[in-house]
């Protein structure tokens, strides 16, 4: 079971723990990146599967809840601390069973953990 914080929403972001984040926009600090598809959590890596509608040419990506900055819900927003390329750049997602995959999931988590504009939290 993973206790990194890049599996971890950041404390302060205006999200109930029980909150759905189905349907909600996703925005990267240049850009929407599209919607949520669904939250899950598997290995204790707790992740938003982003659905890119055109943008990807119709791509989901996974994005660990780590790199959340802020849930907004009356304007059903999630904003994340990367860019779109970056996003677009990470390893790529192709089946739902990638979500109960470990090394999968390690593989995303090492990619956003290392990112620029990844700023880890003080403490």
């Amino acid at each position: 079971m993973s206790t990194d914080s890049i599996w971890s929403y950041a404390p302060g972001l205006g999200k109930a723990p029980e909150q759905d984040l189905a349907d909600y926009t996703v925005a990267a600090s240049d850009g929407t990146i599209g919607r949520v598809d669904r939250q899950a959590e598997h290995h204790g890596m707790r992740h938003l599967v982003v659905d890119t509608g055109v943008w990807v040419f119709g791509r989901s990506l996974l994005v660990p809840v780590g790199v959340v900055t802020g849930v907004h819900a009356g304007e059903r927003r999630v904003t994340v601390s990367c860019t779109r390329a970056e996003v677009k750049a990470a390893p790529r997602f192709r089946t739902d069973s990638e979500t109960m995959d470990p090394e999968y999931l390690t593989a995303v988590g090492d990619y956003y953990r290392e990112l620029p504009s990844r700023e880890e939290p003080p403490g």
